[in-house]
Formats: C-alpha cells, sequence, structure tokens
C-alpha cells in the first residue's frame, strides 16, 4: 500500500510540474546580443530608458538655422516620434495623410542624406483623435541588428520588424484598437524581447514578442481604457522591473515571462510618461480625469508616499541626484526633492511642451510645441535658464542626443502648407 500511495504521489508531483511547465511562458534569456554602441540612442527614453544622455557629451548650448546646424533635411509626412541613432544611421516613423501610408525612413548619420524608405502600411487611416496626436507618433527602437517600429493601421495596432536595410521580417498584429485620443506607445527592446503595449477602450494588451519571429511568448489583457504610456525597465527595489502606469493602475511586471509581480491603485486613467525611479520610489503623472505627480514604493507596498496636483501630463520627467525634474504642459518647469515631493523651486519657460526633457550633465534641454528649445541647469538651488533657440515653428517629438549631437525633429508652416525637417545641430558650423 505505501509503494501504491508512494508511487500515485510522484505522479502527481509530475504531472503537476507539466502542468506548471506548460502554464508558465518559457523564454530563452540567452539571446542574441543587442548590439548597441556608446554613441548610440537606440530606443524611448535612451540607452538607459531614463532621458539622460552621456554626461561627456558636449552638445551645444546656442543654435539657429545660422548657427551650429551640421546638416538639415526634409522629413516626408507627418510624425511626432523621436529619431533613434544606431551606427550611421538614422530612424524615423512617418505617416503620410495624402498617400495614406506609413512608413520608416533611414537617413544617412553623416550627411543626412535620404538612404532608404519602407512602406509598411498602406491605407486604413482613421479620422479623428486628438489634433496633437499623429499616425506616427511612437519612437521606434532597435537592438543593433533590426529595427521596430508600431503603427496604428486599420483599426489595430501592428508592430512590424525591418533590418537595417529595410527589407520587411515579420509582421504581428498585436491587438484590434478603439481610437480615442491617439496612439502613441512605444516598443521597448529587453534580452530576447519586444515589449508593446496598445491600451484602449477595446481590447487592451500588453505583450512580449519575440524579437526574431513577432511571435507572442507572453500577452496581458489590460483594463478597457484609454491610455498612451511604453512600458519602460528599471532596475528598483534590487530587480529589473516592468513598470506600467495608466488604466487607475500602476503595474509591475516580470519581463521576460510577463508574471504581474505587484500591481495596485495609484495612477489616472490616462497616462503618457514614463516613469522614472530612485531605485525606491517610482513616479506616476497623468492628466485625465486627475491631475497628478505622485510617488510610490518600487517593491509595491502600495502606499503612495507623496503627491500633488502638477499637470505633468505629456512630457516625462527625470530623477538626477536625488531631485526630481519636471517641465509641466504649460512650460512651468519644477524642482522636486524625490524622496519627500517637497517643491525647491519653479520657474517659468514659455509656451506649451508635449515633448519631454532630456539631461545631458547637469544641463536640461527642453523644447516646447513652437520650437522653443531652452537649456537649463539641473540643480536644486534655484532655477538658472542658460539658453534659448530656435528652429522651425512647431515641435511635438522629443529631441535625440547623442555623440555630442542633437537631432531635432521639426516642422515648419506658411501659408497653410507644412513641412517636417530634421537637423542634426552640433559644434563645428
Amino acid at each position: 500500500m505505501q509503494r501504491i500511495l508512494l508511487a500515485f504521489a510522484v505522479a502527481v508531483y509530475l504531472l503537476a510540474a507539466n502542468f506548471e511547465s506548460a502554464a508558465t511562458p518559457q523564454q530563452n534569456d540567452d539571446a542574441e546580443p543587442i548590439t548597441i554602441g556608446p554613441d548610440d540612442w537606440p530606443w524611448w527614453r535612451g540607452p538607459n530608458r531614463n532621458g539622460i544622455a552621456d554626461a561627456k557629451q558636449k552638445p551645444p548650448l546656442k543654435w539657429s538655422e545660422t548657427e551650429n546646424v551640421l546638416w538639415k533635411t526634409p522629413v516626408p509626412g507627418r510624425g511626432h516620434g523621436s529619431p533613434i541613432v544606431v551606427g550611421e544611421q538614422i530612424f524615423l516613423g512617418t505617416a503620410d495623410h495624402a498617400a495614406q501610408t506609413q512608413s520608416v525612413l533611414c537617413y544617412d548619420r553623416k550627411s543626412g542624406n535620404l538612404r532608404w524608405q519602407k512602406e509598411i502600411h498602406r491605407g486604413g487611416f482613421e479620422k479623428g483623435g486628438n489634433a496633437k496626436s499623429s499616425l506616427a507618433s511612437g519612437t521606434m527602437a532597435s537592438d543593433g541588428k533590426r529595427v521596430f517600429v508600431n503603427f496604428l493601421h486599420n483599426k489595430a495596432i501592428y508592430a512590424t520588424a525591418l533590418d537595417r536595410e529595410g527589407k520587411q521580417l515579420w509582421q504581428t498584429k498585436v491587438t484590434d484598437y478603439t481610437l480615442h485620443q491617439g496612439f502613441g506607445s512605444s516598443p521597448t527592446v529587453y534580452k530576447s524581447l519586444l515589449l508593446v503595449a496598445a491600451d484602449n477602450k477595446g481590447t487592451g494588451v500588453l505583450a512580449g514578442l519575440d524579437r526574431a519571429t513577432g511571435k507572442f511568448v507572453w500577452k496581458q489583457e489590460r483594463p478597457k481604457m484609454p491610455n498612451y504610456a511604453s512600458p519602460i525597465i528599471l532596475t528598483a527595489a534590487g530587480r529589473e522591473q516592468l513598470f506600467f502606469i495608466g488604466c487607475e493602475k500602476v503595474t509591475s511586471l516580470e519581463p521576460l515571462t510577463g508574471k504581474k509581480i505587484w500591481e495596485v491603485d495609484g495612477s489616472t486613467t490616462e497616462c503618457v510618461t514614463s516613469t522614472v525611479t530612485d531605485g525606491k520610489l517610482i513616479i506616476t503623472s497623468g492628466g485625465f480625469p486627475k491631475l497628478h505627480v505622485a510617488a510610490m514604493h518600487a517593491d509595491g507596498s502600495g502606499k503612495t508616499v507623496w503627491e500633488n496636483k502638477t499637470k505633468v501630463y505629456v512630457p516625462s520627467l527625470i530623477q538626477h541626484r536625488g531631485y526630481l525634474y519636471a517641465v509641466a504642459d504649460n512650460g512651468v518647469p519644477v524642482c522636486w526633492k524625490f524622496d519627500t515631493g517637497a517643491e525647491m523651486w519653479k520657474g517659468r519657460l514659455g509656451g506649451n511642451f508635449t515633448a519631454s526633457p532630456i539631461l545631458v550633465g547637469d544641463l536640461m534641454y527642453a523644447t516646447n510645441e513652437v520650437g522653443r528649445t531652452f537649456v537649463f541647469k539641473a540643480q536644486h538651488e534655484s532655477f538658472d535658464l542658460v539658453a534659448e533657440n530656435q528652429l522651425g515653428n512647431e515641435v511635438m517629438a522629443t529631441p535625440t542626443i547623442c555623440g555630442g549631437r542633437i537631432y531635432l525633429r521639426v516642422a515648419m508652416g506658411e501659408k497653410g502648407q507644412r513641412q517636417e525637417m530634421l537637423y542634426c545641430v552640433g559644434a563645428g558650423k
């Protein structure tokens, strides 16, 4: 009888083990390497996913149409995604409303010449959404071998991979999508995965795709609410976590498996920003229906440490040496103590802001919607404006700063004619 019971127990154990193995996403952690150079900017928020450029870089403080512009080149169509820079190539997504095409553009980093243009989708353009949105608002991503782009096409979100010469490698339908304000979530490269998000009123999804094949490795259903955040990977509370804010939740997942680490109430419904951390706390900010900037514990204990009602809806924030820096949508820069939320100072830049600030060393670069870039010191003692610069008259895309150069996607508009341009700003001209 004992032998029979022992055999039965072993069989139950093996069955349970096999069930768990089948139910848990299996992910190879030893994927082909991500090959990114020290002077590259390969995805949204930069190499370290925090909006901070290499402090050793020395981009110019001053520029204009006649000063420190190394090259400029026309960009067909319309888009609000930032340039990504990989090796000697620059990649942008764009949408041409006249032709109803969504494409990827590749420019030469040294000259600005267009190397190639690859059409990804044709037709299926949907009217509506916020006037500030576009059908190419997400920033692309690269693993060094491939480039990835998310587009809203024909009422669905698609992720597409190209090689660096423009050949399409795969395309995956992520989910159907109910348009509200628009779609602007950027893909995130992490180890063997491409992480994609598509919150909406219909079938919201947060998922991990195999970046070599585009196949789903894991998928999490999301609340049926509009939201515009991008998945972000940060090290906090002693581990790497995939953080995602919005839909009235703050969510932490294991990036490779999609397994939920923790989830708590704490954000508003509609968020755009990517969170930042000091290793202990993370920040949630949003704009509808509640205005808030709040800090909570990164271990999921659920307690909101501090909160205020500043409208930092669209521009992401930056953590630097124990302080939190923001440029509110209405052009007010603010510095708070990261752990307490105590306001250190508040300034005034002017204009409205959609682009996020970028930190280089101790200087913050912030561009408003009419093309004026302000440079101010990232210091907690007082607000100190260093420089102001003007290019174009419409900017929605966050600048990219790498290799000592600034890449700006701007638009010129005169007499109803709009033309986007990509500028390369650097010292020496």
